[in-house]
């Protein structure tokens, strides 16, 4: 679908039927599909297949933004129905200007139409007005760009993820904060001791709280979720002891070195194998060989089904050992 300059249309009202709850839809599809893949549509441009690109494919260039907008709106339409959700991240819109976040803000309104639960990576963490500025505009019932779930960065305080969690609790969405993250560098603070505890550990106990605000009614789980990496398996597990009930968002599962079994060591079994949140594929599904040295849609359909094939089988594997 070419990018136009209208504006999209305005975001539903808010249904007089009952609230959704994240983490109810989120659990019920991944127990129906039989794996917790998550797809992360990250657009490097430089690997995006000639088939998408246009003109120079510098950031500024209104041509990129279209190019963008024709390739991750191609992802989508191969995703949908085998993935429980998808996790744009923010940052590779924002380097497009206003017009990647024009395609990021229709891309979002695509997944929802394909019924795909929208993650939108952010890692917004602020204080007090600016929190409540963040919290409106991505997670209330008449947000103007609204996801289903946002990640957080806690490293402000807890009362930073207090509007947050308010505000998601009221909307029927969710949240992700970062706890335990899968790049090599967190370790510098994540797993610094205070007072015999290692900080990501004080972190997730202090998340308890909310854990408990945004609990679900028809599944155990919460839609305070948290992020720990596939790189740290041990660690996860130290993060499910003080949170038994939060989603797990695990980064670092594929191109980054996690495996798939170490990616759901902090699941737990549930009525149809392990369950507790996804795990994120971003490059692995996005960018694979074929896809990105095909010449017709039609092999680059069947490169992007292959990766997508790969990764659903190896996690669908792992839940159910």
């Amino acid at each position: 679908m070419a990018a136009t300059d209208a504006r999209p249309p305005n975001p539903p009202t808010a249904s007089s039927g009952p609230t959704p709850h994240f983490a109810d839809q989120l659990i019920t599809r991944v127990r129906d599909l039989g794996h917790p893949l998550c797809v992360g549509l990250d657009p490097h441009l430089a690997p995006i297949s000639d088939l998408f690109r246009k003109g120079s494919m510098a950031r500024d260039a209104e041509q990129t933004a279209d190019a963008v907008e024709a390739f991750l709106g191609a992802m989508i339409d191969r995703l949908a129905g085998r993935v429980a959700a998808i996790k744009p991240q923010i940052a590779f819109f924002e380097q497009l200007g206003w017009r990647g976040i024009r395609v990021l803000d229709g891309l979002m309104r695509r997944a929802k139409e394909a019924e795909l639960l929208v993650v939108l990576d952010a890692k917004r963490g602020d204080i007090g007005s600016t929190a409540e500025g963040y919290a409106s505009a991505y997670l209330a019932k008449d947000a103007v760009m609204p996801a289903d779930a946002l990640t957080l960065n806690p490293y402000l305080g807890f009362d930073t993820i207090e509007p947050f969690a308010r505000v998601a609790g009221d909307a029927g969405r969710g949240l992700f904060v970062l706890v335990r993250t899968s790049n090599p560098g967190s370790a510098d603070l994540q797993d610094r001791d205070i007072a015999g505890e290692p900080l990501f550990g004080l972190v997730a106990d202090g998340l308890a709280r909310f854990e408990k605000s945004l609990a679900g009614s028809t599944t155990p789980w919460s839609s305070l979720g948290v992020v720990v990496g596939a790189t740290w398996p041990e660690q996860a597990r130290r993060v499910r002891e003080a949170l038994p009930n939060a989603l797990f968002l695990v980064p670092g599962y594929g191109a980054q070195g996690g495996s798939a079994a170490a990616a759901v060591q902090g699941f737990v079994p549930g009525p149809k194998g392990l369950e507790g949140g996804l795990v994120n594929s971003s490059r692995g599904v996005l960018f694979p060989p074929a896809a990105r040295e095909a010449t017709d849609a039609r092999t680059w359909d069947a490169a992007i089904d292959a990766a997508l094939d790969e990764a659903i089988n190896e996690l669908g594997n792992a839940v159910q050992r």
